[in-house]
């Protein structure tokens, strides 16, 4: 038993952690969701990690990113989080991509390598593609709906995409994913409703040159309760603990 997991071995014992330690996670995005949610894996135990994320950090990051820090604005995200992840468990493997997942390179990733994918990046014709890809390899996934504008964490639930309701995001996911046949899809969603974002003059003229219509407000907790909430879903279902 290693020193590190020994109040996490107390739970679940020795054949389930030794099952986290042989388990393959890919994580697609590691942002506000994604970065709590590789974070809690690491500290579970999960044996490699692999991290695909195109962006650096960013000073706007510093309010709900736990990657996010003054002395690593700059930085792309997935080299912080290997580094992060090493810290807490050195035997782990980390596989980096620094890259934006899309169309122009699905085929590089073989999805029925991994025993887990969490999907938490928020170009809804990303996620569908991810979507598609695991359920043609039959590889367990769960992608995190909207968690911008959103204030009460204890809203959060995990539900199958045609069972949601309220948030947005989980609307155009729930018409997409039926127009391309995919049958079932485990998400992490609210039924909040999203609070109207008070931007300055300064934001809406950076959310126009970016080509967004907006930028989301967010926070501290939605965001890492929300990748908090897809963690605990991965470990349980890789284990099997109830």
């Amino acid at each position: 038993m290693r020193e590190e997991f020994q109040r996490t071995h107390i739970l679940f014992g020795s054949e389930r952690m030794a099952t986290l330690a042989n388990a393959r996670v890919a994580v697609f995005g590691v942002g506000g969701v994604g970065s709590s949610a590789v974070e809690a894996l690491a500290r579970s135990g999960i044996g490699t990690l692999d991290l695909i994320d195109f962006d650096t950090v960013s000073i706007s990051n510093l309010n709900r990113q736990i990657l996010a820090l003054y002395d690593t604005v700059g930085r792309p995200k997935v080299e912080v989080m290997k580094e992060r992840i090493l810290q807490i468990n050195k035997e782990a493997v980390v596989n980096i991509h620094k890259c934006y997942y899309g169309k122009e390179n699905e085929d590089a990733f073989r999805f029925e390598d991994y025993d887990y994918v969490v999907d938490a990046i928020d170009v809804v014709t990303s996620k569908l593609l991810i979507a598609k890809k695991c359920q043609d390899a039959k590889t367990p996934l769960i992608s995190s709906m909207g968690t911008g504008n959103k204030v009460h964490p204890e809203l959060l639930e995990v539900s199958d995409i045609y069972k949601t309701s309220v948030c947005p995001l989980a609307k155009v996911m729930r018409k997409e994913c039926k127009e391309r046949g995919i049958k079932k899809l485990k998400v992490v969603y609210s039924k909040e409703l999203p609070k109207k974002p008070q931007l300055t003059e300064a934001m809406m003229e950076e959310a126009k040159a970016s080509g967004r219509r907006s930028i989301p407000g967010s926070t501290a907790f939605v965001p890492s309760t929300a990748g908090l909430i897809i963690a605990s879903t991965v470990v349980r279902e890789l284990t099997g603990i109830e």
